[in-house]
């Protein structure tokens, strides 16, 4: 990796699914290229379908919250948000001169997207300045889950057409590659119904308080075979065994395992323990949260530090650009003062 941008869209509280699908694995990243490690918290895509104004903003500032308590430090990495560097719009603008529409109007996300909402220019368009936001700053690797790999690959094709058509002899971007976390977890929906996901409202969120954690686990449902406390039950049938492999410790794990499989404890035992180890990974979070939400400067001059950052990167792709589609440069001929 030389370099890495990822990002997040200002949607809503954070969860477990975002932190162990994603986030873990940005602050592994940090770890190990330091600030050619890029985050960003994706604004302009919130847009793309209905919001709230008046929320909008405070959702950024949270989610940038959120992904500093969570464990990205802005000494070490890159953060800001996409609508404090305007190079993210100038590009997606010539890339989308460039891209078919076909392409875009094959786009799964689309088709999905569109069939929840009305179909605005900028929902189509999403890819593209997905691709200005990776290739702004010629990242050569982007984090992502198994559902934006359509997204890297038109990326990918995005770069390529760009270099043919422009700049054959030196191109300006590289070619990005999806970097699929192996070891990141697919966190199911409390509900059982598939992922995790702020949509279905079935999610565990990070800053969530402790009470409010064990209202939603208490009434989660587990293997339907466990109907009183002392039917045995199958723990791979059951959401909250998948959490417990998540956050529980190996001793904890077993004996929840054979507990369910003997009847041995019944399932509110089992939500139980399952607080103890999720709470081990949650405290230092929240402790965290609860430092920056009293100190929210720290927050919003890490912002404005990364987006300074980012600015001078993408003032130079942009130059490149400008020059490889033949732009005229401002300062390239002299005004006549009459």
């Amino acid at each position: 990796m030389k370099r890495v941008f990822s990002g997040i869209q200002p949607t809503g509280d954070l969860h477990i699914g975002n932190y162990l699908g994603a986030i873990r694995n940005w602050v592994k990243i940090g770890e190990q290229i330091g600030k050619d490690a890029i985050f960003c918290i994706v604004d302009y895509h919130a847009i793309t379908i209905p919001h709230d104004r008046e929320l909008l903003g405070r959702l950024t500032f949270d989610a940038a919250l959120a992904n500093m308590a969570a464990g990205l430090d802005p000494n070490k990495i890159v953060l800001f948000a996409q609508s404090h560097v305007p190079e993210h719009l100038e590009l997606g603008w010539v890339f989308s001169t460039q891209t078919p529409l076909g392409e875009l109007e094959r786009m799964t996300q689309f088709k999905d997207k569109s069939e929840q909402h009305s179909v605005l220019a900028g929902l189509l368009m999403y890819p593209v300045l997905q691709a200005a936001d990776i290739l702004l700053y010629k990242a050569d690797t982007v984090p992502v889950g198994e559902d934006q790999i359509q997204h890297i690959e038109l990326t990918r094709e995005i770069a390529r057409r760009f270099n043919a058509k422009f700049s054959p002899e030196n191109p300006v971007f590289p070619e990005p590659k999806a970097s699929i976390d192996k070891s990141a977890a697919r966190v199911p929906g409390l509900d059982n119904s598939g992922k995790m996901s702020k949509s279905k409202n079935n999610t565990l969120e990070l800053l969530e308080p402790q009470a409010a954690l064990w209202d939603k686990i208490r009434v989660a449902p587990t293997d339907p075979a466990r109907v009183r406390r002392n039917d045995p039950g199958t723990p791979e049938k059951c959401v909250i065994f998948s959490y417990h492999k998540l956050f529980s410790n190996l001793d904890t794990i077993q004996e929840v395992d054979v507990g369910c499989r003997t009847a041995g404890i019944g399932c509110i035992d089992c939500k139980k323990l399952l607080m103890v180890g999720l709470m081990e990974t949650l405290e230092p979070i929240q402790a965290r949260a609860a430092h920056f939400q009293a100190h929210p400067h720290e927050v919003t001059d890490a912002l404005v530090a990364g987006a300074e950052h980012c600015q001078k990167i993408a003032r130079e792709t942009m130059l490149e650009v400008r020059d490889a589609i033949g732009l005229l440069r401002p300062n390239s001929i002299r005004p006549v003062i009459q």
